[in-house]
């Protein structure tokens, strides 16, 4: 998984190499100033020169200064690399993420996604930026420290060998008692996201049902439970604090009566008072730099789950993918479902799609109805290709649509959905999603024909009108007329409308449906309705019930022939039968 995550860094190299030579500059001369200031110390006590004592004081302040210049350039450095990385591997998880198919979407939740391209990504980044700087430099500099140590303290630095070993144990031990607590929080930031993600969308439901202390309550149980698994790991890893404190003052003590002893007792021949004096530091240094690899190895293990979580989205490859020589251009509208089964998932005991066949000529108007849970969705997904048939095959323009290249396959098809989705932006940028070549003139022309050019004319700022996330200042009617006019621009081979005039009237609808007779004549449309008056006028109507294809014919035939048709005929019409 590190290797994977490598590959994000990319252009930011560089930086990450500059991190580790300064870093490295940086602790070799840290580790060296004991030891000069213990010289110094050596050379006082033997009456030395005060021009000397200058000279080497100067000669720290440089060091010092050069010291400090190396962690200011490593940090500079080293907040450019983490924070490049980290938008780096947010571009690869999102474009990742635009490569899924419809089933590999359903593998996470949109809320997963949202945390693990935030949260996630954060964290990683953040340790990133420990790994160069702060995993490197405590490691050099307890090993040096520790080095140095036995060169100046010889048998005094035994004392470390003791004290190491207990407070890695003691630290290892704090750190593996947290970790679960944190690891659980991940997969709560998800279900909190989620919780907010419902709220704002649902908003309007929210205030309809005045179930806003439901909500409230919700999200307080999910925020109260992230709280409460931080809150243990906190109070379990603040216990680092006093276990450090215990070493460094046990060392500091050792340290000073059994220095001061060897010191006096020698008479400064085996231990003198420079040395100690280093040894004092040193033992700072290491203890120091162990309570930094706790905390790295804390943020490590809170990354490790980060990791694992952003490589399942760059590691989920789509299921479908363009074959080798693709085809690279339809050649007509016609769709054709030969012996074709579909469940949406291998575990799925159930098919959604049953022994489909049926051949649509290219230009023609096919109505598709049929109750909740019908498979009408099912059907038209499979056309562009947003699933694959799991038995069976589909053609477009007579070639199988495994064997085409898949943006030529969308391109070729344009689907309005009875949700579908404006995107923050003016209504020209969201008509431009259909043809971003398109002239202010054709954006006019197709929402004439999907009646919306009127409501947008009505807007101080016409076309140019600010569209807010998820089209909530337009109307659902508006909203369904503008994604029509966006289909319309692609002058699709294919285009199809799953229940997406559901929310305008009838005579909006006829005045729609004329449209499309006029602008796309040799485009095969393909409407899924609830309404019989949205379909009557078809070449063609589809009659589903539970994923199978019960009739087809035209609208006469079907009243003859089709009790679920009529059944709906009459029940939308009051019994009157059209004689047409």
């Amino acid at each position: 998984m590190i290797l994977r995550l490598f590959k994000s860094v990319r252009e930011y190299k560089k930086p990450t190499f500059v991190t580790l030579f300064f870093i490295i500059l940086e602790v070799v001369i840290e580790c060296w100033l004991p030891t000069i200031t213990a010289d110094l110390i050596n050379q006082i006590q033997q009456g030395t020169e005060l021009s000397t004592v200058i000279r080497t004081g100067v000669f720290l302040i440089l060091l010092a200064l050069l010291s400090l210049s190396c962690g200011a350039i490593a940090g500079y450095s080293s907040a450019k690399a983490s924070a490049g990385f980290g938008k780096n591997l947010r571009h690869d998880a999102f474009y990742s993420v635009q490569t899924y198919s419809f089933e590999n979407i359903d593998n996470f939740s949109s809320s997963s996604l949202v945390t693990r391209l935030t949260t996630d990504v954060s964290n990683i980044q953040i340790g990133y930026m420990m790994l160069i700087r702060i995993a490197v430099r405590a490691p050099l500099m307890l090993v040096f420290a520790i080095v140095m140590a036995f060169r100046m303290g010889k048998g005094l630095a035994a004392s470390f060998v003791v004290l190491i070993p207990f407070l890695v144990m003691g630290l290892l031990l704090v750190s593996r008692k947290a970790m679960p607590a944190f690891r659980r929080v991940f997969k709560k930031y998800d279900k909190l996201n989620e919780s907010i993600e419902e709220n704002v969308r649902g908003m309007r439901v929210v205030k309809g049902f005045a179930r806003e202390e439901y909500e409230k309550e919700k999200f307080a149980k999910a925020s109260d439970d992230i709280a409460l698994d931080f809150t243990k790991a906190e109070r379990i890893v603040a216990l680092n604090s006093p276990l450090m404190q215990i070493c460094v003052y046990f060392n500091l003590i050792f340290v000073l009566i059994v220095g001061s002893k060897i010191v006096i007792t020698s008479h400064a021949q085996t231990i003198n008072v420079g040395e100690m004096s280093a040894m004092l530091t040193y033992g700072f240094m290491i203890l120091i730099q162990l309570m930094m690899l706790t905390m790295i190895y804390v943020m490590f293990t809170m990354s490790a789950e980060s990791i694992k979580r952003v490589c399942e989205v760059l590691d989920e490859k789509s299921s479908l993918v363009s074959p080798d020589n693709a085809l690279t251009e339809v050649k007509d509208g016609s769709v054709d479902f030969e012996g074709v089964d579909f469940k949406y998932s291998e575990k799925a005991k159930k098919y959604s799609l049953e022994g489909v066949d049926l051949h649509i000529k290219s230009g023609m108007t096919v109505g598709i109805l049929g109750g909740t849970g019908a498979g009408k969705t099912s059907l038209v997904q499979l056309i562009p290709r947003l699933y694959d048939a799991t038995e069976g095959r589909v053609l477009v323009g007579g070639r199988d649509v495994r064997e085409y290249d898949l943006k030529t396959l969308r391109d070729s098809v344009a689907m309005v959905l009875q949700k579908n989705t404006l995107f923050s932006g003016t209504i020209k940028e969201n008509l431009r999603w259909g043809n971003e070549d398109a002239t202010d003139e054709e954006l006019r022309e197709a929402c004439r024909l999907a009646q919306a050019d009127d409501f947008v004319m009505s807007f101080p700022e016409g076309y140019d009108t600010f569209i807010e996330q998820g089209g909530t200042n337009v109307s659902g009617g508006q909203k369904q007329r503008l994604c029509i006019a966006r289909a319309l621009l692609k002058k699709p081979k294919i285009l199809i409308l799953d229940d997406s005039t559901s929310a305008v009237d009838t005579k909006t609808d006829a005045l729609i449906r004329k449209g499309f007779r006029s602008y796309i004549p040799d485009t095969t449309k393909i409407i899924i309705a609830q309404r019989v008056a949205s379909v009557e006028d078809a070449d063609m109507i589809i009659v589903m019930d539970n994923g199978r294809i019960e009739d087809v014919g035209t609208h006469s035939e079907l009243l003859e022939k089709s009790p679920i048709y009529r059944e709906v005929y009459e029940q939308q019409t009051g019994g009157e039968k059209n004689e047409q």
